[in-house]
């Protein structure tokens, strides 16, 4: 994020949920690079509420220690928060009653962002007291809004009911539905590679393009968030949201322009256009896979039943793999695969685009493993950068390929690794720009898409085993097989596999 991008509006940042983890670990670390970069001012104030006894001292200790010669940062994140935090505020209080309304209305003037740190149940709830109480109404010069975190209901049902309850209290230009991967450099960067370069969006398409996958691996396992979870499951917690959204940028036309409606326009179309299954098709095109013990990365992994908070007899899926096809001209005929999990062997998030192979006239000689499709791999975690996987001759008299990549790495010309990908969203809610949020009806789009795999689970069946530190289950390897083709390997981290 560019030193050059003037400061946002004077605002108020109300966070419920204050004493949270998703605020001390990621919200609060973000509001302090934003304060060293010049990217909120001294006007700027945080307010925590929580039903925890404290006051402004006791959010400030919860929220961690910064100081000047480091602390948890460098210095200069460590003088950015002695200038921050006494700009921080507590207000102690039960945010399902009025009292604490109340007390807000009394404390709280012009610019407002109410960030919603809190277990999604509450959503609604809060939208309907900050409503009732006069708190999201905008003056002339002072706006109000609302930055909700996912997860954004837990079926079709929930979404449209959730959609409806908090629209009839606030304008959708008043709602940030926030989805922190769209914060993340390469996730931006997937429009700015399409759409500044002439020669990826000319073959950007059927014609060219075999098939893609997306996927988010994660090392870690359930741990501490087994009750969370076991009533969520890997599809629910990832697939609408995360990767829906990459998804979504992979596979938009290009924009009328780089305002917000018209890429959520288009990114919304992308989503309205995902197949929806019938319960056959959602049948032949899922998999779900739950881990049993294993070791990932030297750390012993129990069997997901034996977590702590989770049924014995769960049956809640830690993995899925899907192939899901987008109807739309552009797209027509190219399978997209996604799959995410749990205690895998390694975390990586990316995307594979795979071009369709080249004709072998003039390579007659050449066997077909010798000479790969084309691949452009976008990675968006933890190793941020592009490779594009070409063919070159190999040196010799003869006229031999051998497939090399080309690599880009963030971190290689860029100075990226202190930010925490909330920087830019939080920037927004304050400045206004929507662009990287999600619309009511993209969010129950990406919903009516997953709808068939949820109703099919629902009937019954058991998820299948893998084991943890490996890369899920064997059927997922046959979804893939079927239309003969297969998982790109994950590479160990600041490695390219080829």
């Amino acid at each position: 994020m560019s030193q050059a991008v003037k400061a946002a509006p004077p605002t108020t940042l109300v966070i419920f949920g204050a004493m949270g983890d998703l605020t001390r670990r990621l919200l609060m670390p973000a509001l302090i690079n934003m304060t060293r970069l010049g990217l909120v001012g001294d006007d700027f104030q945080v307010l925590g509420v929580g039903i925890e006894e404290g006051n402004d001292q006791t959010l400030r200790d919860a929220l961690g220690s910064f100081d000047a010669t480091g602390g948890e940062g460098d210095g200069e994140k460590g003088e950015a928060w002695t200038r921050l935090r006494e700009r921080v505020g507590y207000l102690q209080g039960d945010f399902t009653q009025d009292v604490v309304y109340g007390q807000l209305k009394e404390r709280l003037h012009g610019n407002v962002a109410f960030y919603l740190a809190v277990p999604a149940r509450f959503f609604g709830d809060i939208v309907d007291k900050l409503g009732e109480h006069g708190l999201m109404t905008e003056a002339r010069h002072a706006f109000r809004r609302i930055a909700i975190e996912k997860p954004f209901g837990h079926d079709l049902a929930s979404a449209r009911a959730l959609n409806t309850r908090i629209l009839g209290r606030v304008a959708e230009t008043q709602v940030y539905r926030i989805d922190h991967f769209l914060g993340k450099e390469t996730v931006q960067n997937i429009m700015t590679a399409r759409f500044a370069n002439m020669m990826i969006e000319r073959v950007w398409n059927s014609d060219c393009i075999d098939h893609v996958q997306i996927t988010a691996a994660e090392a870690v396992d359930v741990g501490t968030r087994g009750k969370f979870y076991d009533a969520t499951g890997a599809l629910r917690d990832m697939v609408p949201n995360h990767l829906f959204q990459l998804l979504a940028m992979v596979a938009m036309e290009p924009p009328a322009s780089f305002d917000a409606d018209a890429i959520r326009n288009e990114k919304g179309k992308v989503l309205k256009a995902v197949r929806v299954y019938s319960p056959g098709q959602a049948r032949r095109n899922c998999v779900r896979g739950t881990y049993t013990a294993g070791k990932v990365q030297d750390r012993d992994i129990p069997d997901y039943t034996a977590t702590a908070d989770v049924a014995s007899d769960s049956r809640t899926e830690t993995y899925v793999a899907l192939k899901l096809m987008v109807d739309t001209w552009r797209w027509a005929g190219v399978p997209f695969y996604l799959r995410t999990g749990k205690a895998m062997s390694r975390r990586d998030t990316e995307i594979v685009i795979t071009f369709k192979p080249v004709p072998f006239a003039s390579f007659h000689r050449t066997a077909a493993k010798m000479l790969p499709p084309n691949r452009l791999i976008i990675q968006i975690q933890p190793d941020e950068g592009l490779s594009m996987d070409i063919n070159i001759k190999r040196p010799g008299l003869e006229v031999a390929t051998a497939p090399i990549a080309l690599d880009f790495r963030y971190a290689d010309a860029f100075d990226i690794g202190h930010l925490t990908g909330y920087e830019s969203l939080i920037y927004d809610l304050f400045a206004g720009d929507q662009t990287l949020f999600q619309r009511a009806d993209a969010i129950e789009a990406g919903w009516a898409a997953v709808q068939p795999f949820l109703n099919l689970w629902a009937d019954g069946g058991t998820p299948e085993p893998y084991a943890a530190g490996t890369l899920g289950p064997a059927a997922a390897d046959a979804l893939l097989a079927h239309d003969g083709h297969v998982w790109h390997e994950l590479a160990p981290a600041g490695q390219t596999v080829p």
